[in-house]
């Protein structure tokens, strides 16, 4: 069972409002995170929350009726023969090269009027945005931007969740020096961890993603974010183990006493991951519940016999106050938003807050 806190993300939203001491939009890519793109948009726009980010054209156009006249962008740029789509839906492109730009500008002039924008400046990530050359070229020719709406100008900070890392004052820096040769704009700076670097890396726009969702954006230090979900499954069979007898795929984990061994119905197929095997833990009544042997499809294990508490029915604890996300993700060796943005689509949904 998947329990979705609403009142919670609004929370979250809140309060990364007041770091940042300026606008606050809501990143809702991958299905707002796992948790319900829909339900977020919804309830996020009911608190005043009027910009919003996905890296899809599809999810921008699934969740435009519920952010209606905010600005909606799609992160990954402007495809080609997707021009029309984008205007049909009033959907802002983020453009991200010279080639989105030139395609956009050609809609513009076709259509006699100008056309908005995000431009997308990279300073150091090198997945999206104009490289080097490319920022080279606009800033010796602005005049490509005259058939744009300049909306922001964005970048995105390769290791902000690291305030100790000298890339984040390089990039800062760089995207200063580049704004300074552009036309005058509004800019986009912090993403989640981002919005805690302090004020020099305030801008008119914040865009923070897993910050929204429970996840820590200050690793190393106490979650000033509320937790959004909470994740339970419950128990199918118990058995009898003997000693020496093992459970699960490949045998990797053999009983050492009598054991009770706890089958519950969530595996990789759910997003619980298979690199948790042996090493996660549930909860049961406040008290730690150790994973044992392989996670498979639909089904993982766990060591119940200090817990004569838990028979078939029972629901253990896999997300919640005991096992926060950024926990569960240690244990499985990735970070919270992996775990958040596998959670599968078999669970039983309960949202709080809609």
């Amino acid at each position: 069972m998947l329990e979705i806190d609403l009142d919670a993300l609004a929370g979250n939203w809140q309060a990364l409002r007041a770091v940042h001491k300026g606008a606050v939009s809501a990143v809702l890519k991958a299905n707002a995170y796992g948790i319900g793109a829909e339900h977020a948009a919804t309830r996020l726009f009911h608190e005043g929350c009027r910009h919003f980010f996905v890296a899809h054209l599809e999810e921008a156009i699934a969740i435009r009726g519920k952010v209606p006249g905010a600005l909606l962008a799609v992160l990954n740029g402007l495809l080609p023969g997707t021009e029309s789509a984008y205007l049909e839906h009033d959907i802002t492109p983020v453009i991200g090269s010279l080639a989105d730009l030139a395609r956009w500008s050609a809609k513009a002039r076709e259509l006699g009027c100008k056309l908005p924008a995000l431009l997308h400046i990279d300073t150091g990530m090198a997945r999206l945005g104009l490289d080097a050359a490319e920022t080279a070229t606009l800033t010796d020719e602005p005049q490509r931007l005259d058939p744009i709406t300049l909306r922001y100008v964005m970048t995105h900070l390769v290791s902000a969740e690291c305030p100790n890392d000298l890339i984040n004052t390089m990039q800062r820096d760089r995207f200063r020096l580049v704004c300074e040769k552009l036309p005058a704009s509004a800019r986009s700076l912090a993403n989640s961890s981002g919005i805690f670097l302090g004020t020099s890396f305030a801008s008119e726009l914040a865009r923070p993603g897993a910050a929204l969702y429970g996840v820590n954006p200050t690793p190393g230090g106490p979650n000033p974010m509320q937790p959004v979900v909470r994740l339970r499954g419950q128990v199918l069979q118990v058995r009898a183990v003997k000693p020496g007898e093992s459970v699960g795929y490949n045998g990797i984990w053999t009983a050492q006493r009598p054991s009770r061994i706890a089958t519950v119905g969530i595996g990789y197929a759910d997003g619980w991951l298979r690199s948790l095997s042996g090493r996660g833990t549930a909860f049961f009544d406040g008290r730690p519940v150790p994973l044992v042997g392989r996670v498979s499809m639909d089904l993982t294990t766990f060591d119940i016999t200090d817990h004569p508490d838990i028979t078939p029915g029972a629901w253990l604890e896999f997300i919640g106050p005991h096992c926060p996300v950024d926990d569960v993700a240690a244990a499985a060796g990735t970070n919270g938003y992996e775990i958040l943005t596998s959670l599968g689509r078999r669970y039983a949904r309960i949202v709080h807050g809609a």
